[in-house]
């Protein structure tokens, strides 16, 4: 009777279960086939998961397709970050190649090329991202069609949740809900992506730990949108990179570094970030060396990030940031003409994005620093004293040789404010000032800290001056219009009250 009463138990609960499943999950099926798969209720789940793969209006089912492990295909799509992925075989790679043929990134030329050179060769618009960085980074063809065949799951997944004609607007919706709602995709903590953010950056680790930084997870949603005929535009922000998508009524900035919420433009704008900067796809490729490099930076691997920015070059032929980095990666190893070809590129140059001109080719050049000095400001930071500190000893042994070092002089400041100590800091903008007054944002420092220091006067003087330089370039930033309005409240501005004065006495 117990025997009985147990299997009776199971088999009702069972069916209870699968009438609670939800209908669009191909994931909730697969894990109930797993937990039930000689009930009938198991089997039907089986069925309605392919179903769900395949298409609503397909028929194609598991009886009429070649023999595979379908466990293998379960595996993956039921798979935790922290389960070590079990590779496929040839047929379950063809059955899930089957099942995405009718994916939008088919047809692209880009995903139907093995050769590099042939990648670069493609227009933009023809590359498909997930294969060209995949090429790049694995290089093994078997590999390669692994981490292809576990996007195509993901895409087909989120496509079984989509009406049969969705909007743009619904895709979004539906990625954004699939990637971190249901597999929970994050951003790593700092202690994690500062030392190894290309573990962040590429599609395999990304893919195998949900974890991924801005560029990692924005390279991930773009590989989805392919998949989808979702059309995105890249947007990068300094150090910074998002999706957006437009068209002639709407923009919806896509902030993957926080569940892809919409954040209106204007958060990524600043005092010296003017516009924000589009990149093509082909663009995102060289991004992704660049990120790669700046892990080896920080470790003072030269070499190797020398040798990715020559990687990142073709993708990237006449980027002046690019120019830049390159540069003074080319005088840290050694070939000092060469880099000094790069810099001369950007000497006096300014970004279109930023309001003032960059400073450092400049001083390198003019010989206000040498290459230690670059390195020091290249020496990462991360959230704890003891790294601010060490910095900031770095930066004053450097300023005490080359006192007129720009770059040096607001790093050190920096260090000081996050610090939380004021008054040295205005010291250190207040020299940068006396050598350069067109740095709008040493000008905004200084009038914030004056501010705080309650000295209004010296406040309204430097506002005044970054107000000159942001309308040169065109620029209206949001901080500047709030930090008049506090000074306002604070003090008056005296000139406006001496021009009121002499038009009422005129009058």
């Amino acid at each position: 009777m117990i025997n009985l009463l147990g299997i009776f138990l199971l088999l009702s609960s069972s069916s209870a279960l699968f009438h609670s499943l939800d209908p669009y999950s191909v994931a909730e099926h697969f894990a109930f086939y797993e937990l039930y798969p000689d009930t009938p209720e198991g089997k039907k789940a089986l069925d309605h998961a392919w179903k769900l793969l395949s298409g609503k209006e397909s028929t194609v089912t598991l009886q009429n397709l070649p023999k595979f492990d379908v466990q293998a295909i379960i595996s993956m799509v039921t798979r935790q970050p922290f389960e070590t992925p079990i590779p496929l075989k040839e047929e379950e790679l063809e059955a899930i190649n089957n099942l995405a043929s009718k994916l939008s990134n088919r047809q692209l030329k880009g995903a139907h090329t093995w050769e590099k050179e042939e990648i670069l060769a493609l227009p933009s618009e023809e590359i498909d991202l997930a294969r060209g960085l995949l090429l790049y980074q694995l290089e093994d063809h078997e590999a390669i069609r692994q981490y292809e065949a576990n996007l195509d799951l993901i895409a087909l997944q989120i496509l079984a949740r989509l009406s049969t004609t969705p909007t743009p607007e619904e895709k979004i919706q539906a990625i954004n809900r699939f990637i971190f709602e249901e597999m929970q995709f994050r951003f790593p903590p700092h202690s994690l992506y500062a030392q190894d953010i290309d573990l962040y950056t590429f599609i395999p680790s990304v893919l195998d730990s949900r974890q991924g930084v801005c560029l990692g997870v924005s390279i991930l949603y773009l590989a989805l949108a392919q998949r989808l005929d979702l059309p995105l535009e890249i947007i990068t922000p300094p150090g910074h990179i998002y999706v957006r998508y437009r068209n002639e009524d709407t923009l919806i900035n896509i902030e993957t570094t926080a569940r892809g919420i919409h954040l209106p433009n204007e958060i990524y704008l600043g005092i010296n970030t003017r516009k924000l900067e589009q990149r093509q796809l082909k663009e995102v490729i060289g991004c992704a060396f660049v990120n790669e490099a700046s892990v080896y930076i920080s470790k003072a691997d030269f070499a190797k990030a020398a040798a990715l920015y020559d990687k990142a070059r073709p993708f990237l032929p006449n980027d002046p940031l690019l120019d830049l980095l390159q540069g003074f990666i080319y005088v840290f190893t050694g070939k000092i003409s060469e880099g000094k070809k790069f810099l001369k590129n950007v000497q006096h140059y300014t970004f279109d994005y930023s309001v003032s001109a960059e400073t450092m080719p400049d001083d390198y050049l003019s010989g206000r620093t040498d290459a230690e000095g670059i390195k020091a400001i290249f020496l990462p930071v991360n959230e704890t004293r003891i790294s601010i500190l060490e910095k900031q000893a770095q930066l004053q042994k450097i300023l005490k040789k080359y006192p007129k070092f720009r770059a040096g002089l607001l790093q050190l400041a920096t260090t000081w404010l996050q610090l939380g100590r004021l008054l040295e800091a205005q010291e250190m903008l207040e020299k940068y000032h006396h050598l350069d007054k067109e740095d709008s944002t040493v000008e905004y420092y200084l009038s914030v800290i004056a501010l705080h220091r309650f000295d209004y006067n010296r406040a309204w003087q430097h506002l005044k001056n970054v107000e000159t330089l942001v309308q040169k370039r065109e620029h209206n930033p949001k901080a500047l219009t709030e930090l008049r309005h506090e000074l306002r409240c604070l003090s008056p501005d005296t000139d406006l009250i001496v021009k009121q004065s002499a038009f009422f006495i005129a009058e």
